[in-house]
């Protein structure tokens, strides 16, 4: 088996428990880096985070080419499974998606998020059929995250949130999806029903009111993503620290809380 192919079953391997997978999620080869020096067991990236990092709004804006050239970057700098969230695909139809995920496997990604946000799901089945169809012919085992946005748009009134999720999970399950991924989910009730009915490795965000990965993991929860979420506190963090010089000119602020120079070139040193 090549590396790639050993790095897709070691992926699918750590949706199987014991422990929730926690990714923190990246937007560069240098935050991928770091997220593997930190500990993790695998590498996640975040469209929100890498569109901003090229200057590009989230909601499929990325041109595509930036995104695989992200891809090969951090490919280059970390020795973990890299998988990568592709939004709605890139691409308004099957095919196109077919075609983007091609290029973002052969940039060496095992894994892929892929998103219905507001549209039908049914386009979505047919873009993650095109998905797999695309890593089978690379042969790579694929896991393709499927994301629904019911709860994080509010597409049906409280009550019937759980239902709509489940349909929409047979229907991308059908279609070769891996794992569903349902940011915005935070209830302990509705994280059970999802998990009994789903039939596949569920996937949450971390947000305000969710639980920790220890009870998440006693409630079925297999999967735990950052998001967007140290991506932001990090452009808040930096918009804090270039105010305060530009107002003061102090030097002192840049240190505190600083990760040392050598410490981080270190990171690099055989790359």
């Amino acid at each position: 088996m090549t590396a790639q192919a050993d790095r897709a079953t070691a992926f699918h391997a750590l949706h199987q428990g014991p422990d929730v997978l926690k990714l923190a999620n990246a937007w560069d080869a240098g935050t991928a880096r770091l997220i593997e020096h930190a500990g993790a067991k695998a590498v996640a990236t975040t469209s929100a985070g890498v569109a901003w990092a090229h200057g590009y709004p989230d909601g499929d804006a990325l041109p595509v080419d930036l995104l695989i050239g992200t891809i090969r970057g951090i490919v280059r700098c970390i020795n973990l499974p890299l998988t990568v969230d592709i939004e709605g695909g890139y691409a308004p139809d099957a095919a196109g998606v077919g075609t983007v995920v091609a290029r973002v496997i052969e940039a060496g990604a095992v894994g892929i998020n892929i998103e219905d946000g507001g549209g039908a799901p049914e386009l979505l089945a047919d873009k993650i059929a095109a998905a797999r169809a695309a890593a089978s012919a690379a042969g790579i085992a694929l896991y393709i995250n499927a994301r629904t946005d019911v709860y994080l748009r509010g597409l049906a009134p409280a009550a019937e949130r759980v239902a709509m999720v489940l349909d929409r999970a047979a229907r991308y399950r059908a279609a070769g999806a891996s794992g569903l991924f349902v940011p915005g989910l935070t209830e302990a009730a509705d994280i059970k029903a999802i998990v009994a009915g789903a039939g596949m490795p569920l996937n949450v965000m971390a947000r305000p009111g969710l639980a920790d990965a220890t009870e998440l993991g006693g409630l079925g929860v297999r999967r735990l993503s950052a998001g967007s979420g140290i991506t932001q506190a990090t452009w808040g963090r930096i918009d804090r620290l270039a105010r305060d010089f530009l107002d003061t000119g102090r030097s002192a602020g840049l240190a505190d809380g600083a990760m040392a120079y050598g410490d981080i070139n270190g990171l690099f040193s055989a790359g």
